[in-house]
């Protein structure tokens, strides 16, 4: 079933994005940062958006107002301790991440097929792990086994990422689930819209 040619509810699919920020900020708000933390819908929000919204721009901009909004709650509320202004340290990184996931959400979810969605969050994952812990490294994070900033070497980038492996199985596992979630409402409600019509 085609996504796009349906011409979704655009009320259906803002609340399925809001729904992904209020769920982000629940379980955000323990500041533990445990990689359980991780496991929420936003990787799938972007995928969501950018497969189902028909005007590109709208896809781009709803779920990265979303991602925004909920950190800057997060931020100021929760984690205040991460905190740098609204945002906290290396916030480009996370959000140069996620316009990559909403495009891959545009290339690869043409239809809500299983494999589509799962090639697309395996992407997501990748895409999320990749570039926002590059970010961590280059920005001068913490490495965790040293309790000192992750060295500017080859070294210091392969334990930065190394690292960050649980928290992208937990982001891979949010995805997959809340994908499944989401696409899958979306292709209820518009096969009850069609029933309704015929």
């Amino acid at each position: 079933m085609s996504l796009k040619n349906l011409n979704p509810q655009f009320g259906v699919l803002l609340l399925f994005i809001l729904a992904a920020g209020v769920i982000r900020v629940v379980l955000g708000a323990d500041a533990s940062m445990s990689p359980i933390a991780m496991f929420t819908p936003v990787g799938a929000m972007a995928l969501f958006g950018g497969a189902t919204f028909q005007q590109k721009w709208k896809a781009y901009v709803f779920p990265l107002l979303t991602l925004f909004l909920s950190d800057v709650v997060m931020m100021q509320f929760f984690q205040k301790e991460f905190a740098q202004g609204l945002l906290y340290s290396g916030w480009i990184w996370n959000y140069a991440s996620f316009i990559l996931i909403v495009l891959a959400g545009q290339l690869l979810i043409k239809k809500a097929a299983v494999g589509n969605i799962l090639v697309a969050s395996v992407a997501a994952a990748v895409i999320h792990w990749l570039v926002s812990d590059f970010g961590v490294w280059i920005g001068g994070g913490w490495d965790m086994t040293t309790g000192k900033p992750y060295t500017k070497d080859m070294a210091g980038i392969i334990s930065c990422y190394a690292q960050a492996i649980p928290y992208m199985r937990f982001f891979l596992a949010g995805t997959v689930i809340y994908s499944a979630i989401f696409f899958g409402g979306l292709v209820l409600v518009q096969g009850k819209k069609l029933r309704a019509a015929h």
